[in-house]
């Protein structure tokens, strides 16, 4: 070959890989583009779905749009695949000339997404409805709200008003998280749920006499109960006896992953002052990483592998349910795999969890160890290996011990002797069994449900304004300049009546926990305190008195 035909050899060559480069990055950028939604992908309408498609397009044009950027669209699944219904299904009616129902809930998403509903079903996620018999539900039905309908004192200009609705705070607030009991309208002017309907292993409804009074329009469709629909709360209670709602995370139409890989979507939920996960996170140095480096993070890829696809930064979604290159790359719709501690309730527990899910609270270590089925440990290991894709494992184990030390605190110095000082003064009568009727009940909701909180999940996410000024400063103020004085003044009061012996009981409770070491700077007086700390001071550094104050000022 002579000189002039090798270069001609490798002008081509060097112009095909120059070509390919090209090729590359516009496929690249075809890609990020459709991720974004600057380009729509291609879509495959099937013919079951066409005519929902070409009317609703018209009438409810972000609806179809949204599918239209979904895998389903991609893939060719549409209305009818998701909204198909049986007969026997009572929010079902005919649309149209199809069969379909109104609530898609994850027995229905199952018929796809098998693995992933029963994950779900499992999940503390699944079970977020319970708070409808929980203490805060008394705040918003009772306190906040009313249990039963009463009548307004006054006009309101311009809305004809005849009765107030007592439970709309629960109805727009708590259960808008945590779900509702979804419920028709009947003919007798009540409403039916899943309780009456008492469905079976299929969701069929067995109580048919109930089904058969249910309220419907002219067109043959059942009518909600506007207070407990929309309603995409996590834990919702569906009429097919199923729990939970696929969109709370995946949001409907178009199901992103991307979208629901990103904090903004927890947000919804996990904020506001008793779990302010995601402002946490946004504090943290994980947060922080996430906002300078999330373009470059592949949110929007078919495949999203930590250590893989991605490495600049976890969301709550890699931390907490997405796969990594440690595990395979499987994903999990239960959170409660990877946590080891519990900071939900007055005092942390550890989860180590039965067969059902349900934390072992036995204190016997024999029974204990006959009940667990998955350990706080083994949870924990999980969590690690998401860690270890950026932190060597003396970093994450020492990051442990720090955040285990500070949940003892909470639990040893402020938590149990809430609990305690206020469960004596009831036990003792001095306090009535009615929640939130009185001062010091406040006080210690406020102390475990919001401060005592913030500074779990403050440590739990490396968030230290909110471990600290936010969580156990305040924890703090509310125990010794809250709490004490009023369990005290109760006592005194319970006194003064001539309650001497109920009195000395809660007393007792109240002194014996004062007289611990961890309070003595309480019960001594802070300048006594401070006294000791300068001498410890002093011998330790070599200072005068005033060394501590120095230190303090800068």
């Amino acid at each position: 070959m002579t000189l002039d035909q090798k270069r001609i050899v490798l002008a081509v060559l060097a112009f095909i890989f120059l070509l390919s480069l090209v090729f590359v990055q516009r496929m690249e950028v075809a890609r990020r583009y459709e991720e974004v939604g600057l380009v729509k992908a291609e879509i495959a309408v099937p013919a079951t779905s066409k005519a929902c498609v070409d009317c609703h397009g018209q009438a409810n044009p972000g609806i179809v749009d949204h599918w239209k950027g979904s895998t389903h669209a991609r893939k060719g699944v549409a209305c009818a695949d998701c909204h198909q219904a049986e007969t026997s299904d009572v929010d079902s009616f005919d649309h149209y000339g199809v069969h379909i129902a109104s609530v898609v809930t994850p027995r229905d998403c199952a018929r796809c997404h098998g693995d992933v509903a029963r994950e779900f079903a499992a999940s503390h996620h699944a079970a977020a409805g319970n708070i409808l018999a929980s203490l805060d539900n008394f705040l918003a039905e009772t306190v906040e709200g009313s249990r039963e309908p009463f009548n307004p004192h006054g006009p309101t200009p311009g809305m004809a008003v005849d009765k107030v609705n007592g439970l709309a705070s629960a109805f727009s607030g708590c259960q808008q998280c945590h779900g509702s009991k979804v419920a028709l309208r009947t003919t007798g002017g009540g409403s039916v749920t899943v309780d009456d309907l008492a469905p079976d292993e299929n969701g069929t409804p067995t109580n048919l006499d109930i089904v058969a009074t249910i309220m419907k329009d002219e067109n043959g469709r059942p009518l909600f109960d506007q207070e407990t629909w929309p309603n995409t709360g996590i834990g919702r209670l569906n009429l097919d006896g199923s729990r939970g709602s696929c969109t709370a995370c995946h949001s409907r139409h178009d199901f992103s992953p991307r979208r629901a890989r990103q904090p903004e979507n927890c947000g919804k939920c996990h904020l506001g002052p008793d779990h302010p996960q995601k402002e946490i996170y946004e504090e943290s140095k994980h947060g922080v990483a996430y906002r300078d480096l999330k373009d470059q993070m592949n949110l929007g890829g078919d495949s999203w592998v930590l250590g893989e696809d991605y490495a600049q930064a976890p969301t709550c979604a890699t931390c907490h349910m997405s796969g990594h290159s440690r595990n395979g790359g499987r994903v999990t719709h239960d959170p409660r795999e990877r946590i080891s501690w519990t900071n939900r309730p007055p005092i942390s527990m550890v989860m180590d969890t039965d067969i059902n899910g349900a934390i072992v609270t036995s204190t016997d270590p024999a029974e204990r160890q006959k009940l667990i089925t998955d350990t706080a440990e083994a949870k924990r290991n999980r969590m690690k290996e998401v860690c270890s894709h950026c932190h060597t494992p003396d970093y994450v184990n020492a990051f442990y011990g720090q955040y285990d030390n500070l949940v003892l605190l909470y639990n040893e110095k402020f938590a149990r002797p809430g609990q305690s000082i206020v469960g004596a003064l009831r036990a003792a009568g001095l306090i009535t069994a009615t929640q939130f009727d009185e001062e010091i009940e406040w006080i210690w909701f406020y102390l475990w449900h919001h401060e005592g909180r913030r500074a779990r999940h403050g440590a739990s996410m490396m968030a230290p304004d909110y471990t600290h000024w936010h969580g156990m400063f305040e924890v703090a103020e509310r125990f010794y300049m809250e709490l004490i004085p009023a369990a005290r003044e109760i006592v005194e009061h319970a006194r003064s009546e001539g309650r001497g012996e109920a009195a000395a009981e809660a007393e007792a409770v109240i002194d014996a926990i004062l007289a611990r070491p961890e309070h003595a700077w309480f019960e001594q007086g802070a300048e006594d305190q401070m006294e000791a700390v300068r001498r410890a001071m002093q011998k330790r550094y070599g200072q005068g008195g005033d060394g501590l104050s120095e230190r303090h000022d800068r």
